[in-house]
């Protein structure tokens, strides 16, 4: 656990703003004491959700794209923790683990050119490690009995996601990955476009489900592989939202057959929702409430096992509004388990 950082009470007074007559979520939340015996720490704590963030972007870096999802982590603690401990809120029922701190790696990567094929393989090596750090935190919190709420990076961390998932549960998971790409490509050397297809080669990924798929930024041989594999499922952004094939409510329902008869996680990326800095921004896209209504409707399954918002680039500008979002569906996720269905 040496790349844990723990949150404690220094950083809490350092971002929460009191105000007289006022109850801050910050105000509220639990942290842990120790660095030492974490599972059983996290076994023993009266919470639903704990919170960790992974502020990098390496597996971003390593498959071409913009870098910016490092700040996402960041942008939300700030907003999370000021808004109002509440009846809705739940403040008392959530854990903020902290963060894996991935500094000298991102620095080790700020060295390194992205046109060059042998800096890419260093790349997608150090991503590997990566995922061995995500795995481990990740299987501690499912195996401890609680939901997991994964904010920032890129999305290759949906491999250390699933697989931790999986290895706590001692079983395949499935997913529905609110998304404009398939994060599907080949296994080439991990990085932020095939942590699904390495989850699923490997075993740990079974049923999988992409909400809202691109038809333009879709290769053909992914939507063979997507179209002739009994396990994968999709709908596209343009049946639901342009053709109008069907609804968004017909979609969520289709997704959530295909995943919820076992455990299943949550993903989202950023760049499925227009014009919010990611990754890969789009100006065509879902709506910030689209969004939120997607993360209620499957956190409310009972089989909803955790929640990774990811892509999110946040520059200084944006950073407030970036939070804000993740915030929201941070809070949706939390509200929505409270009231979980079969």
């Amino acid at each position: 656990m040496e790349k844990l950082i723990l949150f404690n009470n220094t950083k809490l007074n350092k971002l929460l703003t009191k105000r007289s007559g006022e109850s801050k979520f910050g105000e509220h939340i639990k942290i842990l004491s120790s660095p030492s015996h974490i599972y059983e720490q996290l076994q023993n704590l009266d919470v639903t959700h704990v919170v960790f963030g992974l502020p990098e972007d390496i597996g971003v870096f390593a498959n071409h794209g913009k870098s910016g999802a490092s700040e996402a982590w960041n942008a939300t603690l700030k907003i999370l923790l000021n808004i109002q401990s509440n009846n809705f809120t739940k403040a008392n029922s959530v854990l903020i683990l902290g963060h894996l701190d991935f500094t000298a790696e991102l620095l080790e990567v700020s060295k390194l050119n992205q046109n060059k094929k042998s800096d890419i393989k260093k790349a997608r090596k150090i991503v590997e490690h990566i995922d061995s750090h995500v795995t481990h935190i990740m299987q501690l919190i499912i195996s401890s009995g609680k939901k997991a709420i994964v904010i920032g990076g890129g999305h290759n961390n949906a491999y250390g996601n699933i697989k931790g998932t999986s290895l706590a549960l001692k079983k395949c998971v499935n997913v529905v990955n609110f998304d404009a790409h398939s994060d599907f490509r080949p296994q080439e050397g991990r990085h932020s476009g095939n942590g699904f297809s390495y989850a699923f080669a490997e075993g740990f990924l079974k049923n999988y489900y992409i909400f809202g798929l691109h038809e333009n930024y879709t290769s053909n041989k992914i939507l063979e592989t997507l179209s002739e594999t009994k396990h994968l499922d999709f709908s596209t952004f343009e049946d639901i939202e342009i053709k109008e094939k069907l609804s968004f409510n017909d979609a969520m329902y289709k997704a959530l057959n295909h995943v919820s008869h076992k455990p299943f996680g949550i993903e989202i990326d950023c760049d499925a929702i227009a014009n919010i800095p990611s990754s890969a921004m789009t100006p065509s896209g879902f709506t910030v409430n689209q969004t939120r209504q997607f993360v209620s409707y499957f956190a409310n399954h009972k089989n909803a096992t955790y929640l990774h918002i990811c892509e999110a680039a946040p520059k200084k500008k944006s950073a407030n509004q970036v939070g804000k979002l993740i915030t929201y569906l941070i809070t949706d996720f939390i509200k929505a388990h409270e009231t979980s269905i079969t």
